[in-house]
């Protein structure tokens, strides 16, 4: 059957599905075999594990639930690409992930390509109940994806980084930084609607950590039309920020003061006293316009400090995405919030295996807002929650400043 003979709803989720593993091969195009091996930090993941571990998902969630006499390509793959789901089973340690030097790079593409073919028999020959109770699973699995595509590229930055050459991921020059003036928006606070409503004509999908929708209350604030760029951040630099205890948070300094950090991570001073900045286009002179990157949450909250502003919390970020004139929401950086990834009041965890896909990791972990120049695009929404610990630095992470304002008075008649 083709995916013309399909239902709609059935055939658009099919042609998305061959659309974002597509994607993901095209990503990891420009890396030799020996680069997709390879491991540089235990947060890391090689690319040959993420197109591995994309395809176990849907066989280990759609494939072996739901499709007849499904027989896997290699029953041991189910142990090697299994990531946290406890509920499946054991698996091949997260920091040993670079190990895994077998199966090859064309073995774990014949794997993929082994996993695309019996989802399309099963896209094709379930019946109307059953396509009912594994859409939403396909969809979490195109959107898994999509997560993995973004990790791929921040996990292949990173093994560059380490290599004496910095070569680059992407052959082409990158676009210079648009130059603009960052605003104080205003926002008067009061009860607002936060969070993904499923309910709502048209919602479209979301991650269950992005709901349900709830009221929260917001005092008078101001946020900062557009996200802190690297000149600014250079300015922080240059006055001492870095050796000045003050502006940081306790955990923060000790961090500095462990790793010595005097710089964001990809941030390399030449002997001239000139920045460079690695990225994926490769080394190359710092563009002062552009939003700084690759910051922990605690260069966020210091450099905050310093600024004499303050991060936004996740529910004034939110309410603010929605002003007019705010601009780079989700296309350049990640945006640090101050707000602990917590559950919204009322959260439940999602059913089966995955129920284990968001829910267990709130705690320890800051959230971020946004979506960045790495981000697929039609992946982010203003609802969407990303998480990670403070010190997490090799993602496309930046910031945004945000102030307390004080209650409008009314004018005198």
């Amino acid at each position: 059957m083709s995916d013309h003979d399909l239902p709609p709803a059935r055939r658009d989720l099919a042609r998305r599905y061959e659309a974002v593993r597509r994607h993901t091969l095209t990503l990891a195009e420009p890396l030799s075999p020996e680069d997709q091996a390879a491991q540089s930090m235990p947060d890391a993941s090689p690319a040959k594990w993420h197109q591995a571990h994309t395809s176990w998902f849907f066989e280990a969630l759609l494939l072996r639930p739901h499709l007849p006499d499904y027989q896997p390509l290699d029953e041991s793959f189910h142990y090697l690409f299994n990531s946290y789901y406890e509920g499946l089973g054991p698996r091949h340690p997260r920091p040993q992930r670079g190990l895994l030097t077998r199966p090859s790079l064309d073995e774990v593409h014949t794997y993929r390509s082994h996993v695309d073919e019996h989802m399309r028999q099963l896209i094709a020959r379930c019946s109307d109940a059953q396509w009912t109770a594994i859409a939403p699973t396909l969809a979490l699995g195109l959107n898994h994806e999509q997560q993995h595509q973004e990790l791929l590229l921040t996990d292949a930055l990173h093994l560059m980084s380490c290599h004496p050459w910095r070569p680059a991921l992407l052959s082409t020059a990158p676009a210079p930084a648009r130059p603009g003036m960052s605003e104080w928006l205003r926002h008067d606070g009061g009860l607002v609607e936060i969070g993904h409503d499923a309910a709502a004509p048209g919602a479209g999908f979301a991650f269950d950590n992005e709901g349900p929708r709830h009221r929260t209350w917001l005092e008078p604030f101001e946020i900062a039309s557009r996200l802190v760029t690297c000149g600014d951040f250079q300015r922080f630099i240059d006055d001492g920020g870095y050796r000045e205890p003050r502006w940081w948070l306790s955990d923060g300094w000790a961090t500095v003061q462990a790793q010595g950090w005097r710089a964001p991570l990809y941030w390399v001073e030449g002997d001239d006293g000139c920045w460079s900045v690695f990225g994926l286009h490769g080394l190359r002179p710092m563009d002062a316009a552009a939003p700084v990157m690759q910051l922990s949450f605690y260069e966020a909250a210091a450099y905050a400090e310093w600024a004499g502003a303050r991060l936004p919390s996740e529910q004034e970020w939110e309410a603010a995405a929605a002003l007019p004139g705010i601009e780079q929401l989700d296309d350049q950086a990640w945006q640090w919030t101050r707000s602990a990834y917590h559950p919204y009041p009322g959260f439940r965890p999602l059913e089966g295996a995955a129920s284990e896909y968001n829910g267990k990791f709130m705690v320890g972990q800051l959230v971020l807002r946004g979506g960045s120049l790495a981000t697929p695009p039609g992946h982010t929404r203003t609802s969407y929650r990303n998480f990670f610990p403070p010190a997490a630095r090799w993602q496309f992470t930046g910031l945004r400043l945000a102030r307390d304002a004080h209650p409008r008075t009314e004018t005198p008649a």
